[in-house]
């Protein structure tokens, strides 16, 4: 198995385990594509003898489904990989814009762990919060939770067993 790997990996930093958010992120996507297929199945039957609205409505269900590959493409590359020197923060914002945010496994004091309701339950996916000296990162939507904040309690643990 090869090892993992990312721009702005330092030396000697080897990745531990990455997580994105629940797929549940990508329903905008969902939404839209059945709200085109709606508008496209409109004129198909207030004029039903145009052959042309067959048409408007395979337009339609192509632009619901770029609106799919959009909100996919949001999800996949919105990644937060841990290392053993820290957890990065990849949140993909646009087609050409993304936001990296680091922050030092040494400076997180807490990591706590909440399912918001009942739909979440089912659904398998809670709240992860990481509080350090200067601010929280929050964490919606990640599948898994408790998973998770094992997963990041060993991290943390592990990094301070070979500081100190």
């Amino acid at each position: 198995m090869s090892e993992l790997s990312f721009d702005g990996q330092r030396e000697g930093e080897k990745v531990i385990f990455t997580f994105r958010r629940h797929f549940s992120t990508a329903k905008k996507g969902v939404f839209f594509l059945i709200f085109m297929i709606a508008v496209g199945i409109v004129p198909m039957f207030l004029w039903k003898d145009d052959a042309r609205m067959f048409w408007v409505f395979i337009g339609c269900v192509v632009v619901g489904l770029l609106g799919l590959g959009y909100a996919y493409m949001m999800w996949y590359f919105s990644i937060y990989i841990v290392t053993n020197e820290r957890i990065r923060q990849i949140i993909q914002k646009g087609l050409f814009k993304k936001s990296i945010v680091d922050l030092g496994l040494d400076k997180i004091q807490s990591v706590s762990v909440s399912t918001p309701g009942m739909l979440a339950g089912i659904s398998g996916y809670g709240t992860i919060l990481i509080q350090t000296g200067v601010g929280d990162l929050i964490i919606s939507q990640v599948p898994k939770p408790e998973k998770i904040h094992n997963r990041l309690q060993n991290a943390i643990k592990m990094a301070e067993e070979s500081q100190g």
